[in-house]
Order: structure tokens, then C-alpha cells, then sequence
């Protein structure tokens, strides 16, 4: 039976200052967690209903059986699936860009939801870095963490200033690229695959700043171009300069 100091640390983890404080995240769900388990972070404490799992399938310093109404009690899913797991937030090293390399630069995304579908999208076409600004959201967010669907155990993501970012790059020749609307057209345009893409944010796109730093400038065409729609999620103009990428 968990007692309430446990339940009120759980609960509180929800929230990013003390995920801060306490240097922990949540992982729910099944799936969820058997990718953690699949994964090197280390595990504090892992609960569970209806004996998904068992004391040899889980590395966690803790494992206990719950019951359905303690779960929902430390849970932030309206319909909690079985098993919550409490991880270690782990110690990510800054990561200095390799030249034919592609990586994601996300300058201040603001949805969770977005840096979440963001990151599976990275992990299915095998982009392995993502670099944030320092003001994108919480990369251990509930709804972030879920939104990845276990692609957050494969993909290493990066807070950075983003300056010292292109500086390295530009040390090293790897070219900038960003989405813009009066950019080059993506499909025609002579552009490198490798280097760093910028992704804008949801509502103002690229800031001035990081716009500066740009080596190309491209955009993804709407059909017909004269189409009144406004922008692209964030998520999806992420899908589609991945394929991109990695089209032969």
C-alpha cells in the first residue's frame, strides 16, 4: 500500500519545479514502461496492477503491487494503464554537432504535445540528437513523455544556448538550415541534408536571432501556393523536412 507521503512526492513530480528539485520524472503506461525498461536510465521506483509485471522483469531500486485506486491517485491520465514508474532524470552532457550528421534545432517550441510527436518523429527516421533553446518546454512534461510514445528512451535531446550551437557548426562548416515562408522551395532546392534544421516556434516561427544565423533558407510549399492556409504544425513541417532528409 503506498502512504501518503509517497503519493503527495509522486503527485508533486507532475509539476517541472519539483521534477527540478527532486531530479525525477514519471513514466506511464505499459508500453511506456516496458521501453523504459529497454532503455539504461535508472529506476527508482516502478508500481503496477493486475501483475503486469514481476520482480525479474523490472531494474527498478523499488517494485510494489498497487491497486486501480491508488494508481489513479498518483497517475495524470484520466485512464491510468497499470503501471507508473518513477526515472532518474538523466545527466545530459552538451553535445558538440559531427559534420554529415542531420539534427533537429528547436528554437522555443511551446507544446509539449509538439516536442513529444516531435521526437518520435526524430527516432523514426533515425535522427538520433535534438537540440533545444533553453525556453522550449519541458522535455519531462507528462504530456511530452507521453506524446513520445518510448521514443524519449532513444533520442538523445539537448538544452542549449542555441548561439554557442552555431558557433560550433560554423567552426566546423555544418550548414544551418531553417523553414521560412519566403524560403527556398525544400523539393527543388539545392539544399544539404546533414546539418542543423531549425524548427520555429508554434506561433512567431524562427526568432530573428537564430533567422540571422541561417546559411539557407527553405519552405515548405502549400498546394496550390496561393492557398490560404497560414503555417504548418510544428510537429508536421518537422514529419515532412525529415522525410526529406532522408529521401534518396
Amino acid at each position: 500500500m503506498l502512504s501518503q507521503k509517497q503519493i503527495k512526492t509522486i503527485r508533486s513530480i507532475q509539476q517541472k519545479k519539483y521534477r527540478n528539485e527532486l531530479g525525477l520524472f514519471i513514466v506511464e503506461g505499459d508500453k511506456m514502461v516496458r521501453e523504459l525498461l529497454k532503455s539504461e536510465l535508472r529506476i527508482k521506483s516502478l508500481f503496477y496492477v493486475n501483475n503486469v509485471f514481476h520482480i525479474h522483469d523490472s531494474r527498478a531500486e523499488e517494485i510494489a503491487a498497487i491497486q486501480d485506486d491508488e494508481l489513479k491517485k498518483i497517475s495524470s491520465l484520466k485512464n491510468p494503464n497499470n503501471s507508473l514508474a518513477v526515472v532518474y532524470i538523466p545527466n545530459t552532457n552538451d553535445c558538440i554537432p559531427k559534420k554529415n550528421t542531420p539534427y533537429l534545432v528547436l528554437d522555443t517550441i511551446n507544446d509539449p504535445g509538439n516536442l513529444g510527436t516531435i521526437i518520435r518523429t526524430a527516432d523514426w527516421f533515425g535522427i538520433d540528437t535534438i537540440f533545444c533553446s533553453p525556453d522550449t518546454v519541458d522535455l519531462y512534461n507528462p504530456k511530452t513523455v507521453q506524446s513520445t510514445m518510448g521514443s524519449l528512451f532513444r533520442v538523445k535531446v539537448v538544452y542549449t544556448n542555441l548561439q554557442t550551437l552555431f558557433n560550433n557548426a560554423t567552426e566546423k562548416s555544418i550548414p544551418i538550415i531553417g523553414t521560412v515562408l519566403n524560403g527556398k522551395n525544400i523539393y527543388t532546392s539545392n539544399v544539404p541534408k546533414n546539418g542543423l534544421w531549425v524548427i520555429g516556434n508554434e506561433a512567431n516561427g524562427i526568432s530573428n536571432e537564430v533567422l540571422n544565423q541561417l546559411n539557407y533558407k527553405v519552405r515548405i510549399p502549400s498546394y496550390p501556393e496561393s492557398s490560404n492556409v497560414e503555417s504548418l504544425n510544428a510537429s508536421i513541417a518537422t514529419a515532412l523536412i525529415c522525410a526529406e532528409i532522408r529521401r534518396p
